[in-house]
């Protein structure tokens, strides 16, 4: 089976956006492919977060991945920094990555504009980024559409180490799919759904359904209370619909012609929402009351990863150049 890697970082509750945009299809992924997932601690470094905030958000973005229908006996889940071959290999890949390439870097513009402190390790977070993926011999990598960038970098990267040091690394694909890839602020439709925003547009997944309820019926859309899908010229209004289709497995058009006014689409979003979000809440009480599964899956998924990812790594190595380990 052609193998799928993707990661997540432990930045706090996760919202809709996390969910339609990348977890459901997480899930769907694992059952034809040899799928590989990832709590990406690591990165979440970039912004100094607090030492015990972390470690819980690390185990609760865990208990997400599992509640949203992560199988530990079909998928490998583990956390970025239990597997010690991504912090090397990054290394490597700085040294291949161009530093233009790297300030070319479309989130690195914008989340430094955004902080008095912007750290080297922000700056080269695509080489992370793009170990991460290399390490497992990924061929498919699903992410949204702001993180198409880089993921056309990593292909750049892999290619260039491949023709400097021999074949080396599978270079990946990226997929991106059709609804719900890009989920954006119900106030702000101009951004994309963000947790580091924290605007009342964003939807919390562990949310109460009220207030997802209420969210949706505030939601920015338009005067002219015309339902058609046109991202350019209809944001709002075409979030809801892309919303819904996602939650329906619909395609936005389709929805679109079942509604003449806003407010029976802003009603029917919600309520599919919820129903979405309803079995997934239940799932993460349950989990956050056994915290010991929680780790007992990720240490086992972190052996897992270990052993694809030494060889890759000592692959790297003895391509490059960099001698063998001695024996421990």
């Amino acid at each position: 089976m052609a193998r799928v890697f993707s990661g997540i970082q432990p930045s706090g509750g996760m919202h809709l956006g996390n969910l339609l945009g990348a977890l459901r299809n997480w899930v769907a992924y694992q059952h034809d492919h040899d799928a590989v997932y990832c709590v990406v601690d690591l990165h979440a470094l970039t912004t100094a977060p607090d030492p015990a905030e972390l470690r819980d958000n690390t185990m609760a973005a865990a208990a997400m991945l599992l509640s949203v229908g992560i199988d530990s006996d079909r998928s490998t889940l583990f956390v970025q920094s239990s597997v010690g071959e991504h912090a090397e290999l990054a290394w490597m890949m700085e040294c291949t990555v161009g530093f233009g390439e790297l300030r070319r870097m479309t989130q690195f513009k914008d989340k430094s504009d955004r902080s008095e402190f912007v750290s080297a390790g922000l700056f080269t977070y695509p080489a992370l980024q793009a170990s991460d993926i290399l390490l497992y011999d990924t061929d498919l990598v699903p992410v949204g559409d702001d993180q198409r960038q880089h993921i056309e970098l990593c292909r750049d990267i892999a290619e260039r180490f491949n023709r400097r040091y021999g074949e080396t690394f599978v270079v990946p694909a990226h997929v991106i799919p059709e609804a719900g890839a890009r989920v954006m602020d119900l106030q702000n439709p101009g951004d994309k759904m963000s947790k580091s925003l924290e605007s009342a547009g964003t939807v919390g997944v562990l949310e109460e359904p009220d207030s997802v309820t209420r969210k949706f019926k505030r939601a920015v859309t338009d005067s002219d209370n015309e339902v058609h899908y046109n991202p350019d010229t209809k944001p709002g209004v075409s979030n809801l619909l892309g919303i819904l289709a996602s939650a329906t497995g619909r395609t936005p058009e389709s929805v679109a012609d079942d509604y003449a006014q806003y407010g029976p689409l802003k009603a029917d979003t919600a309520e599919a929402v919820n129903e979405l979000l309803s079995p997934i809440r239940e799932r993460y009480a349950e989990l956050s009351s056994d915290p010991g599964e929680i780790a007992r899956v990720l240490a086992a998924g972190a052996d897992k990863a270990r052993t694809v990812a030494a060889a890759t790594l000592n692959r790297a190595r003895d391509n490059a150049g960099l001698i063998p380990r001695s024996p421990a």
